[in-house]
């Protein structure tokens, strides 16, 4: 699966420019204040992104990815249901201080000319989560399990953007029931998701 450019200063930039976001916006003022901080040249705006706004947000968004699975990597339960669901709530600790940067980012997104950006940072993340958990299926079940969890995931970010309970316990509670209620939909309920729903 492609992802955005990869380099030690697009990750230092888009990490030093987070603090401005929710101020500034996904702007190249907000950047230029971040390399400002990590003592980085101000010139290089346009020459780290040179796809501008989405190209931050897609670079962001894979950097996060990044970040959960080394997190993940830790993980001691064996059970790859259970560290789907860790793994999730490894990425919304991980990113607490960033949900207005977030917000804003999910708002670009949402633009119909970023469509297809939106699509794949999702899908990334979403093949991120199951590759950090274990998975390492190769049948028609790969894709099975990427759609689900792309609807439970990203309503699950939506709902956790407005959560102000302590330790996100609001949002894991209802990313349990979004499970549960997949599980149920219809007779047919593949395994892996009645392992979901009841892990």
């Amino acid at each position: 699966m492609n992802h955005p450019e990869r380099s030690v200063e697009r990750d230092v930039a888009i990490e030093a420019m987070l603090p401005h976001v929710p101020f500034d916006g996904w702007t190249r003022k907000a950047l230029a204040m971040g390399l400002r901080d990590a003592g980085m040249p101000a010139d290089e705006v346009d020459l780290l992104f040179p796809l501008g706004v989405v190209d931050m947000v897609a670079t962001f968004c894979d950097w996060a990815d990044r970040r959960m699975t080394e997190a993940a990597a830790s993980l001691e339960e064996p059970r790859v249901s259970r560290r789907v669901k860790a793994t999730i709530a490894l990425r919304f600790q991980q990113n607490r201080e960033h949900k207005e940067a977030i917000r804003r980012a999910i708002g670009i997104l949402a633009l119909p000319a970023n469509a297809r950006h939106a699509m794949a940072c999702t899908a990334r993340t979403v093949d991120a989560i199951w590759h950090a958990a274990g998975d390492r299926s190769a049948d028609f079940s790969w894709y099975t399990k990427r759609a689900i969890l792309t609807g439970v995931y990203s309503a699950a970010v939506l709902f956790w953007l407005r959560d102000r309970s302590e330790d996100d316990a609001d949002t894991m509670a209802f990313l349990d029931r979004r499970f549960a209620g997949v599980a149920r939909l219809g007779r047919f309920k593949p395994p892996f998701l009645a392992r979901l729903a009841t892990a």
